[in-house]
C-alpha cells in the first residue's frame, strides 16, 4: 500500500503542472520529491480520486502511456489538443511542449 502523504505530494505537483504543456512520469516522480519512482507514479494517478490532470503525464518519449487507439489514449490525446499541445502518432515533442518549470515555482510551489 502506498503511503497516503505520496498521493498528496503527487496530487499537489500535478496541479501546478500548466495548460499546454507535459510531464514525463519520471519528472512528475522527481518534482514530488521521489526521484526514481516513474513507476510509482502511475499506480498513484490510477487510484487519484477525484478530477486531476492526469492526461499531462506521459512517457519520456513523449508517446501517450496508453495503447495507441484505446478510449484512453483518445481522451489523453482530445485533452492535450484542446490545451494546445500538439500530437503526432500518439507523440508529444518533449522539446517543444515538456515543462520546464521555473526557480520560483520549485522554490515556493514544489516544496518536499
Amino acid at each position: 500500500m502506498v503511503n497516503p502523504d505520496v498521493y498528496q505530494r503527487v496530487e499537489k505537483t500535478l496541479r501546478v503542472v500548466p495548460r499546454g504543456v507535459v510531464v514525463s512520469y519520471g519528472q512528475l516522480a522527481d518534482l514530488s520529491g521521489l526521484p526514481g519512482r516513474a513507476r510509482l507514479i502511475g499506480k498513484c494517478l490510477q487510484e487519484l480520486k477525484g478530477e486531476h490532470n492526469w492526461h499531462r503525464v506521459v512517457r519520456a518519449d513523449g508517446k501517450i502511456a496508453f495503447p495507441s487507439g484505446s478510449d484512453k489514449a483518445h481522451e489523453q490525446r482530445e485533452r492535450l489538443l484542446i490545451e494546445g499541445v500538439i500530437v503526432k502518432n500518439n507523440r508529444i515533442s518533449m522539446q517543444k511542449f515538456g515543462w520546464r518549470p521555473d526557480l520560483h515555482t520549485i522554490l515556493t510551489e514544489l516544496t518536499y
